[in-house]
């Protein structure tokens, strides 16, 4: 069975908190085992230490071992003494005197009766004398043993040591460590089930906006451009809805720009077709007789719908990268020279003024000469086009920081603020009305732009001191472009 990613997650979580709880366990049953340890092994140093004082008083009191030797009782009775029994009552001491007694009536043969218990503090502990004999305690005892001397009249006139232990055997503390294993245990049961209560709804949380994500895309993907999804979140999820957000507001801009596009192009290749249509339906009717102008009208309208074409077809190449370009060291002032010298006469024709200002009176380029050529021709006719009789257009070439900058300043009609950045939109016309006669078919600057940025520059638009538009080219230097 497949599971979704809300499960996953859950599972996940789940699995996460359980091995921290595994692990914890372990790591505090250790220490509780081997704390535990030291801690019983602490106080068994602390009972030791009560003892060694206790028996060098009775050595000040009897001047030797003798009491020891005499009545072995008497060692017991100070284990008693100083250990967690001193706070018995005669009653309970009484009690365990005669306990004393009966041990010291048991046979002292071999066997399971002599073994001793490993565990318990008399028994591990081991006194000699000054000369290092066995007063109490197993012959043989483990090497390495640590003694606490005892001092008479500041020499030593015995040892005291302690076996420690290796393990617990005592019931009760076996007991206290078995309960908190317990507790443990049941703590770490408790914080599992605690975390899978947490874990579903955090996991179904984390899930939700991928959940709205992943269905936001199959509608993008079906062609629903106008689908959105909350951004609320401040994390990557809340970053990732806000890009996919970006992306459908991208998707969607480009859908209403590619039905214009169909749209305008359809307009577009209407008008002369229906021209073209008109003309030849007269010839047929015999409504128009075949003649110069005839022939001339129909010729013009050919002429129309074939630039159309063509520059529908430059930009293609263009938008797609495969417009050629044959690059080398070009004078710019030389280019804009030739171009302007082409066009002077139609401007004249127009009645507009040109003018040409060059500063510095040389600058070189590395770049495509013909293609620079389209742009600079592009841009006069838009001039020209949109420029009324009787006014003027200004070419400035300036050099600034390893840039060419090449300033396109012509005199009124002007264009609206905010349709000045439109202006090099495909087929974009100012005033929809403009039909062929008067303007283009809105490609021009759409092709000047592409021509600008496969040479690495940029080409803007703003408006014009002398009352129309001021486009200004930036192409980089040839020591930059190479």
């Amino acid at each position: 069975m497949r599971l979704n990613i809300r499960y996953r997650l859950f599972f996940a979580l789940l699995a996460a908190s359980a091995l921290v709880a595994l692990g914890m366990l372990l790591i505090v049953q250790w220490s509780l085992d081997r704390g535990f340890l030291q801690y019983v092994n602490t106080l068994d140093t602390e009972r030791l230490e009560r003892l060694a004082v206790e028996l060098e008083e009775r050595y000040d009191e009897s001047g030797d071992w003798a009491f020891l030797r005499e009545d072995p009782g008497n060692f017991h009775r100070l284990v008693l003494l100083t250990g967690p029994e001193r706070a018995y009552s005669p009653e309970q001491l009484e009690r365990l005197e005669r306990r004393l007694q009966r041990h010291r009536d048991r046979p002292q043969g071999g066997g399971e009766g002599r073994r001793l218990d490993a565990q318990r503090f008399d028994q591990r502990l081991v006194l000699l004398d000054g000369q290092k004999r066995l007063l109490h305690g197993p012959e043989k005892f483990p090497g390495g043993l640590t003694f606490r001397e005892l001092y008479h009249r500041r020499q030593i006139v015995g040892y005291l040591g302690l076996v420690p232990r290796k393990d617990l055997a005592d019931a009760n503390q076996l007991r206290f460590v078995r309960e908190q294993q317990w507790a443990m245990l049941l703590i770490a049961a408790l914080a599992v089930v605690v975390s899978a209560l947490l874990a579903f709804p955090l996991a179904r949380r984390l899930a939700r906006p991928i959940h709205t994500l992943a269905t936001a895309t199959r509608r993008l993907a079906a062609g629903d451009f106008t689908v959105r999804t909350p951004a609320e979140r401040g994390d990557e999820l809340g970053q990732l809805a806000r890009d996919f957000n970006s992306l459908a507001l991208a998707l969607e801009k480009n859908e209403e720009a590619r039905r214009r596009w169909v749209a305008d192009i359809s307009h577009e290749l209407r008008t002369p077709l229906a021209v073209l249509r008109g003309e030849i339906e007269a010839l047929q009717d015999g409504i128009r007789q075949a003649g110069p102008e005839t022939f001339a009208s129909l010729h013009g309208e050919v002429l129309r719908l074939g630039r159309l074409v063509e520059d529908l077809y430059q930009l293609a190449l263009s938008d797609v990268g495969a417009l050629s370009y044959r690059k080398n060291s070009e004078s710019l002032v030389e280019l804009l020279e030739q171009t302007l010298a082409t066009a002077r006469s139609e401007f004249a024709r127009k009645g507009i003024a040109l003018r040409f200002e060059a500063h510095p009176a040389d600058v070189t380029l590395f770049a495509d000469g013909a293609r620079l050529g389209q742009l600079f021709v592009n841009l006069l006719d838009n001039s020209r086009n949109y420029t009324d009789a009787g006014g003027e257009l200004v070419v400035r070439l300036e050099r600034e920081a390893g840039w060419a900058v090449i300033h396109f300043q012509d005199s009124a009609p002007g264009v609206p603020e905010d349709e000045l950045e439109r202006l090099f939109e495909r087929l974009y016309r100012v005033e929809s009305s403009r039909n062929r006669n008067s303007g283009g078919a809105g490609l021009g600057l759409s092709i000047c732009r592409n021509i600008v940025e496969a040479h690495g520059g940029t080409i803007s638009a703003q408006a014009s001191p002398l009352g129309g538009v001021w486009i200004t080219v930036r192409l980089p230097l040839e020591e930059v472009a190479q």
